[in-house]
This record gives C-alpha cells, structure tokens and sequence, in this order.
C-alpha cells in the first residue's frame, strides 16, 4: 500500500515496541562490560574537606573509584546561554570543594557488577561541612541569604527584558481598570518512562563512543568532544537507540555520559551507568519553578491597553545548558499570547538555588507564559463583568492585522485566531454549559469552565537541517535524518513525506536516527521543530534522488525520462526502471546527501494556536475534581499524520493536567527533597484524564517551510494548564488557586463557599 501525508495511519515502529523488540540503552551489554554508580550529595549545600575512597576500593567487585581530582583536566557541562556575564557556574563532573544540591556528584564507582558498584559507593567517607542552604526564590533573594557562587554579589544572577517598559507603565497608569495577578508555576520533575541511561566505550584507534537516550546526537557529540573531554570531534561517536520520553530532559548532557568514557578509557572495558528513579527525580533537569507578578490593563470597552510582567525564574545551582534561556527568549518573547497589546514588558530575573537545576520540559517556557495571560485575561474579565469569551474575541488579532509584530521581536505571520475560538465553543456545546452546571449542582457539586488561547513558538533550534539516502540493489531506500525521535513517530511520518513525493511504498522506505557515523549534523528534536526542519530535509533528499535518478536513467534508456509512481520511463517508449534496477546498476550513484535551509538567515518560527475548553466538577465535600469534558480546536498548519497529532496532543494534555492538580516537586528549607519518589510525587494517571478529548483542528498552513507544519508536540501542555485551573477557578467562584491545584487547597477554598445549589 502507498501512504503519503495528510493520512492517519499507525505507527511503523510500534510493531518493536509492543513486541518487546525495542532497544533501549540498558538493554544493551558488552562483553566484559563494567558497571557505574554515582555517589550523591546528601546534603544541599556543603564544603567538601575530605574523601576517602580506601575503603570502596576493598569491597569485591569494585574496579576504580573516581573523585573531582581523577576529572578536574576534562572541562565543565557548558551553559550554551548563559546571561550572568562574569559568574560562569561551571557544572564540572564531580564536585570539587563544594556541593550546591541534593544529588550533586561526589565520586563515580566502577564495578563488576551494579551491585558492587552500589556496595562501593557506599562505602566512601566523604567529610562535609554543611554551609546555609536556600532552597526557594524567596530564600535566595532574602538580605542574608547564604551565596551559592560566592564569586557573585547576590544569587539573583541577570534581568532579561523586553518591550518597551515605560509605554507599559504610562499605559497601567492611565487605564479605566488592571487586573493584578501573583502566580506561581510549580517545579516539575519529568518523569519520563524510561531512566537516563548511558554506555560508554573507548577503542585507541576509533576513539570513543557514547550511547545513550537522547533526543539529538550531534550536537551532544560536540559538546562531548570540545567542551568536556577536549578532543578531536573526529574521536567521538555518540549513538541513540529507542527512547523511552525526553521531553526536553535528555536533550543536556549529564555528568554520567562524561564519566563513563572516561572510566572506558582509562579501565579499557565498556562502562554502563544507568539511573535509577531516584538519580533521576534528583538530578534530571526539572522544569518550570517559577514566581511572577502580572498586569493587564485595560480600557471601559475591556480592550486590553499594557501588559506588565516580572519573573523571578529558579535556574537550580547551575546554569543549565539552556536554563537561562527558557524564561528569556523561548518563553519571555511569546509573553501575551495572539492579543491586540499596544504596550507590553517582560522582566526576568534569573534566580540560583540549593536545588536541581532547571530546563526545558515540554513546551519550554511558552507554557509559563500562555499560563500567566491566561490567568490574567479570565481574571480580567470576572473583575469588569464581561464573558471571558467576549473578552477574548475583543481582543484576539484579527487575519487582516497580520502579519503582526507583538513588540517583543516576533512576528506572527499567518492564522485566524477568532474563528478557531468560535469553533472551539461550538465543539465545547458552549450554550450548554448553563444545563450542565445546574444538573451538577443538584448532585452537591460545582462545576466550572475554563478557556485558554494559547500560541507558541515553534521549529526553532537553528535553521537548517540534513538527510543522508542510501538506496539498495533490492530498492529500499534508506534515509538517515539529523533529528531523534523519544515516541513521537519520526519512522512513521517521514517515511510518509517521502513515500508521498517519491510515489513508492512506505514499506520500501527506512528511516535512520541516532548515530553520529551516519549523520554527523542535525539540530535534534526539541521545540516542535522536527517536521518543519526533519521533513523539509526529507522533501529536499527526495527530489535530490529523483534528479540523480533521472540523469542515470537517461543515460541507460538513451532518451528523456519522466519519473512516476516509483519508476523511470523513457520518452516514446514503454522502457522503465525501477529505483532497484538503477541501484544495481549504479551502486552508490544514487546515494547522497542534502541539505535543508530555511529562506531567512535565522530561524524563521511557526506558530501554532489554538483554544482548549475545560470542564471541570469540584466535590466541595473533599475536594476531588474530575475533569468531565474537554475540548479543543488546534491551528497546527498541514497535518502529516492527523492520528499521530491527536496522540501527542493527548499526551501533552496528561502532563498540562498532571503540573496543574498534581505534580510538584517540593524541597524542605534545608534543601532536602522531600518529593524523591513516585510514592511522593503525584502523576497522571489513566482516571485523572478526561472520559473523552473533543479534538478538531482549522489550519493555516505556515509560509516558513515546504511541508506547511507548524508542529504539535507541546501544545497540548501548553493549553492544558491554564484551561483547567481556569475551570477550577470559575468552580470556585473566582477565588485564585496555584498548581498544584490539591484536594486539600480546594477542600479549604470551598468551605467558604455557598452550598451548591
């Protein structure tokens, strides 16, 4: 069968994974293979004055045990965009003289067995002297806080900003009303299925190689190299095999892939490090952990006239590798949404802490900010008396203002943001809310409804991209891309892009990722930029195949060909052949590599939008919500594969609805983690989500790349959060809650509530 674009077909590489055949990176062994533990920082923040590793050294099994001095020549985890000017907060591999939080590492144990290695670590005496720890925004900034970097003049460690503040203030000054909002954005842990895992290699002649989930190899291989073990990149091989979620998570590198290459090179035998549940609610990189205070203002008609917003952003005790930049320019330039807004101003200020450090997790900063506007616009609304549907069509740009410059620095290009929001009533049964609320109220419970219109930033991450083809005697044709799927669907989709512009089976076409001997480049996956930049790559690859395969085919014809449906064929003849023939032929004639580059000369954005509308039923009696109905209308430009989108946007609505009543990762004053395991902290489950999604989609196609896409594989968080404490909100009669939205926080709020009635 032929599949091409625009069709919803299952995924090709579910037939692996639910057959047990997935590869994951502790699946994998060597022979001789050795085994890796990190030792941890119990403490938050401490001065490391003596370790001692005699011991770990006598327990049988134990190889090598490695401390900061066995590492110190390799160079730190780098912040790819750090904002702090002179205060660096280099992550180097091990700690040195002090430890900055929970998990910190402290030595790394090489074992015959995992067991050993465990038995080891626990045996190293490392003399702490325990410093002051802060563990909150709140703490960090207090007058006598303790410095985590005492090289810095406080742990607030930049302001980033954007807009044009004073218009801003002129514009709350002279306003009929503001609405004024404090928010908090819970810390989230990702949680991803499968733990961060690593293998590391070393061979005298090849050099190194590192494999490990990720959600892009080249640009880790070149960290790798440069930046941390300062080698040719020509040494470094770094491959990924399945991956069990990401979700921005295992884009960074960890000290542990660093390690294991150096203990695989130093003990000349394979080294696997894999974490377990807890390594990973301690040290994979968390996401949101954010405080602001926000203002809307706005005329006597409710059209809005400024918005102001100040974030403090919790970076954690590093810099991450993207940490400072989520807030900023991920997030910070998307900061009010698709509305008209004369005057606007972003300030954000970067924020140290005793904690894990933070990055991106899914959406990346867009959610945080779609969450505030949000907030504020449905507030705004309660508080002058107007729908909050009409108050967001008063002000939702218009398809005649566009393209429209948000005074941020983007520039949103294409999109009909009012007919998306009327679909999503329609699709809501908007006009039968009033029915429904009655009916819960007869049963004692009060129900509430929620809207969000949400925009993002997508298809960042550079602005070019690469696919590599090799076509077989037998006619396969093999295509290697720069990106990495963690269960989107890549083998499915770009298989799909291809087959479509080749006119061949999907069954005739291989998708390769996740090794550096193969695709050396490519920007990876991360910020919905995959079939904008992955597919266009494809498109390219394909028509490069198709030209070489027409010179080679004239040639062997003697005539003018025309290629269709998988074949050459000559001119006034009936001569053809076939993507086999020409390959036997010709073997490795029609193999090559192309490159994708968008038009501008920076990344050229999409923007995909949309509206989600939550119904939400509190029982006042304890608390529990259930979300009884959910809806949603998406502008996500052409869609590859429907079926696939709507599976992401399911996805991305658990983890909206999991930060919002769920998930939070919370530290005591001291900096101990108090939320270190799934028995502690709270996700989505299966009866946490909504009985059914009322999924549609109204497209505009994005003039910034080949396909059309804009992506999808954030949007759903992204409309999740703010639709459903928007919902929990309006339950409460208008009364503020922060995410978590608990039962024991909504118990309190509604008891001062009017019994249902």
């Amino acid at each position: 069968m032929k599949f091409g674009t625009g069709q919803s077909i299952t995924r090709v590489e579910d037939a692996r994974l639910l057959t047990g055949q997935g590869r994951f990176t502790d699946d994998l062994s060597r022979p001789g293979m050795l085994y890796g533990v990190t030792l941890r920082s119990p403490h938050a923040h401490a001065e490391i004055k003596d370790i001692d590793v005699s011991a770990a050294l006598d327990v049988p099994g134990v190889v090598a045990v490695y401390t900061h001095k066995d590492v110190e020549s390799y160079g730190p985890i780098p912040c790819l965009v750090p904002l702090s000017g002179e205060v660096k907060t280099p992550r180097v591999l091990l700690a040195d003289d002090r430890v900055r939080f929970v998990g910190d590492g402290v030595a790394f144990v090489v074992a015959e067995t995992r067991e050993a290695a465990r038995a080891g670590a626990e045996a190293i005496f490392v003399d702490y002297e325990e410093l002051p720890a802060v563990a909150s925004i709140a703490a960090a900034l207090a007058p006598d806080a303790s410095l985590i970097w005492p090289e810095a003049k406080s742990n607030s460690l930049f302001d980033w900003q954007v807009g044009d503040g004073a218009a801003a203030d002129a514009a709350i000054a002279g306003a009929t009303h503001v609405t004024r909002l404090k928010i908090i954005q819970n810390r989230i842990a990702p949680t991803s299925m499968e733990v961060r895992a690593a293998l590391g290699e070393y061979s005298e002649g090849e050099g190194f190689t590192l494999t490990t989930g990720s959600q892009g190899v080249a640009s880790m291989r070149r960290e790798l190299a440069k930046a941390i073990l300062q080698v040719p990149i020509e040494q470094m091989r770094v491959v990924t095999h399945d991956v069990g979620g990401g979700f921005g998570m295992k884009s960074f590198l960890y000290p542990e892939y660093a390690l294991c290459l150096h203990a695989a090179r130093h003990l000349r035998r394979p080294v696997k490090w894999t974490g377990e549940r807890s390594d990973a609610f301690q040290t994979d990189t968390h996401g949101r952990a954010m405080e602001s205070e926000a203002a809307l203002a706005l005329d006597a008609q409710g059209r809005i006239l400024a918005l102001k917003v100040e974030t403090w952003s919790d970076l954690g005790a590093y810099q991450a590798q993207f940490g400072p930049a989520i807030q900023t320019m991920a997030g910070g330039r998307i900061m009010g949404g698709v509305y008209r807004i004369p005057a606007i101003h972003n300030l954000v200020h970067g924020v140290v802490t005793n904690t894990t450090p933070v990055d991106a997790y899914r959406g990346a900063g867009r959610p945080e900010s779609a969450y505030i506007m949000e907030r504020l616009i449905e507030a705004a609304a309660r508080e002058i008396g107007i729908g909050v549907d009409e108050m967001r069509s008063r002000n939702l740009l218009l398809p005649a203002e566009l393209p429209h410059e948000n005074g941020l620095g983007l520039t949103f290009d294409i999109g009909n943001f009012p007919a998306v929001l009327e679909r999503a009533k329609q699709v809501a049964d908007w006009a039968g809310f009033a029915g429904r609320k009655a009916e819960a109220a007869k049963r004692g419970k009060r129900l509430g409804r929620g809207i969000a219109y949400y925009v993002e930033i997508a298809g960042g991450g550079g602005t070019e991209e690469h696919a590599d083809v090799r076509v077989a005697a037998d006619g396969t044709i093999e295509m290697s891309v720069g990106t990495q799927s963690n269960g989107q669907g890549h083998e499915t989709v770009y298989a799909q892009v291809a087959a479509a512009k080749l006119g061949v089976p999907m069954d005739q076409i291989r998708i390769v990722q996740g090794d550096t001997t193969r695709m050396e480049v490519g920007g990876g996956t991360g910020g919905s930029r995959s079939m904008a930049f992955g597919g266009g790559a494809v498109l390219v690859c394909a028509d490069d195949m198709i030209a070489r395969g027409t010179a080679l085919a004239s040639e062997d014809l003697g005539s003018d060909v025309d290629y269709s449906d998988g074949l050459f064929k000559a001119r006034g003849s009936n001569a053809t052949l076939s993507w086999a023939e020409l390959a036997s032929r010709h073997p490795g004639a029609l193999d090559g590599r192309s490159r994708y580059t968008t038009k501008e000369s920076k990344p050229a954005p999409t923007f995909p939008n949309g509206c989600h509308i939550a119904e939400v039923e509190l029982d006042p009696d304890t608390g529990m919500i259930a979300v009884t109905r959910y809806s949603l209308v998406d502008d996500f430009g052409v869609l590859v594969n429907p079926m696939l989108v709507e599976g992401q946007i399911h996805g991305g609505i658990a983890q909206g609805l999991g930060q919002a009543v769920l998930e939070n990762i919370v530290y005591d004053e001291a900096g101990q983690l108090i939320t270190g395991s799934l028995m502690d902290y709270g996700i989505p489950r299966a009866d946490v989500m909504p009985p059914a999604v009322a999924f549609e989609t109204l497209n505009t196609p994005s003039p910034t790349n080949p396909l059309g896409v804009k992506g999808c594989g954030e949007a759903g968080t992204i409309g999740a959060m703010p639709s459903v404490i928007n919902a929990i909100i309006d339950a409460l009669d208008g009364q503020q809650v922060e995410m978590p939205a608990t039962p024991e926080k909504l118990w309190r709020l509604a008891q001062a509530l009017p019994k249902a009635a």
